[in-house]
């Protein structure tokens, strides 16, 4: 039997689109204190619009005919015709090179892959995605003296990402060959599913994770490193006191206190929350034998 090539590029297009809304929906169904989730909206955003956002933008993330940049604008083009606003901004610009990497034909290993999307990047990809971040308009974003987004590109994206890497989380994973999710981020949530078998709450876990070891980068630029830090050391209690559980549904009371305090305070953790889907795709193509 002779297998048709264009059937198995469609299969596996199919199969990437599935895992990074899987990803997306995953972390919705998760409680994350100060973002949005099926138990609270929050920051004027709901739940559907997340979910439409993942709907519209997932066709491009799994598009092997789309360059780096490309992927990354039209994700977000279709995002902001959806919904208007921005949703997914951080979630696009980590999930785009990890599933580019899996559409790599070559027999170096997946995290070889991936290094080889970040190194190859072009000034047209520095282009794309500074139209991609100016269409999203994040919040706390200003004016930069290198590479500022604002401008023509005149680098690569791997040396935009790497001269913004000391002050952005999602920067950092781009100059680092995605150090942090790699090796800490799959690891914590893998325990976490480990003992208690339930992904929400795994998931739960993996955002405290991140709450807790990494200043959040929408915090920073928001509303500068001390308020972040404070928020960091608050999140570091609640992640030990929550993994202490055998039954994790017996925090949910303080859990929940904690989403309204941030909410009350317009606290919005989103790269965190980023980070989190970030981790949870590249989980999906392990599973599916992807990556």
């Amino acid at each position: 039997m002779v297998t048709d090539p264009n059937n198995v590029a469609t299969q596996q297009v199919r199969q990437l689109s599935q895992a990074y809304q899987s990803a997306c929906m995953a972390e919705l169904e998760a409680l994350k204190p100060g973002n949005v989730h099926i138990f609270a909206d929050g920051h004027g955003m709901v739940v559907e619009q997340f979910i439409s956002s993942a709907e519209a933008s997932a066709p491009y993330m799994a598009d092997a005919n789309l360059s780096l940049g490309q992927c990354i604008f039209k994700a977000i083009e279709a995002t902001h015709q959806a919904v208007g606003c921005n949703t997914n901004l951080g979630i696009v610009l980590l999930c785009a090179p990890i599933l580019q990497a899996t559409l790599q034909q070559s027999t170096h290993t997946f995290q070889e892959k991936l290094e080889g999307v970040l190194a190859t990047t072009t000034i047209e990809d520095a282009q794309y995605t500074f139209e991609a971040i100016q269409l999203a308009k994040p919040a706390g974003l200003g004016h930069s003296d290198q590479h500022d987004i604002h401008q023509k590109a005149d680098c690569t994206l791997l040396e935009a990402m790497q001269a913004a890497a000391l002050k952005d989380n999602v920067a950092l994973q781009y100059s680092n060959g995605f150090y942090q999710i790699a090796t800490e981020g799959l690891l914590h949530y893998q325990q976490a599913l480990q003992k208690w078998a339930r992904p929400a709450w795994a998931t739960t876990a993996l955002y405290l994770y991140w709450l807790a070891h990494y200043a959040d980068s929408h915090v920073v630029r928001k509303y500068g490193l001390p308020v972040a830090d404070a928020l960091q050391k608050e999140a570091r209690a609640h992640y030990v006191a929550f993994l202490q559980h055998d039954n994790p549904k017996l925090y949910l009371p303080d859990l929940r206190a904690f989403d309204r305090s941030l909410k009350d305070q317009g606290l919005n953790p989103g790269t965190s929350a980023d980070m989190t889907v970030a981790t949870l795709c590249w989980q999906h193509l392990l599973d599916a034998q992807l990556a």
